[in-house]
């Protein structure tokens, strides 16, 4: 499992279709569609997400969860940005992010859930590894404005 660190240069094409090149990005990742948590996240992004965009950011959540689970995802939630559904788990795995877990005693592997915060140049400026679900655009606002 390969884990990134602040200051490495990461390859976007191979994140989206979208064009993400010269753009400031927030790479969240996230658990599982439609749970507490990470709607209570991706809800979070979504009512800040005109505030990250004036900051010059684009945002895009990252889950290995299926793309019809995802369409439903944004479409229930409205959700502006882009999900993307990594079911062979190749970006968990090269940003450092599916791993071991426990939980109630069992351990299992899955999302670890993370934040990278990524400059126009393609390298990592932060990590967020302890994500505040709830206020997340506010964690992310007052790293990038210091």
């Amino acid at each position: 499992m390969t884990h990134l660190n602040i200051g490495d240069r990461v390859d976007l094409s191979q994140l989206t279709n979208k064009d993400l090149k010269g753009k400031k990005l927030i790479l969240y990742f996230y658990p599982k569609d439609n749970t507490p948590g990470c709607t209570a996240e991706a809800c979070n992004l979504r009512d800040n997400y005109f505030m990250l965009q004036n900051e010059g950011f684009e945002v895009v959540g990252v889950s290995p969860d299926s793309e019809k689970s995802h369409d439903n995802f944004k479409t229930k939630f409205e959700l502006p940005f882009e999900l993307i559904a990594d079911t062979e788990k190749n970006v968990l795995q090269q940003f450092g992010v599916w791993g071991e877990k426990k939980n109630y005693g069992k351990t299992y592997m899955g999302v670890n859930r993370m934040t990278f915060i990524i400059n126009s140049d393609g390298v990592i400026e932060h990590i967020i590894k302890k994500v505040e679900t709830k206020t997340h655009s506010e964690q992310i606002l007052k790293l990038v404005k210091g």
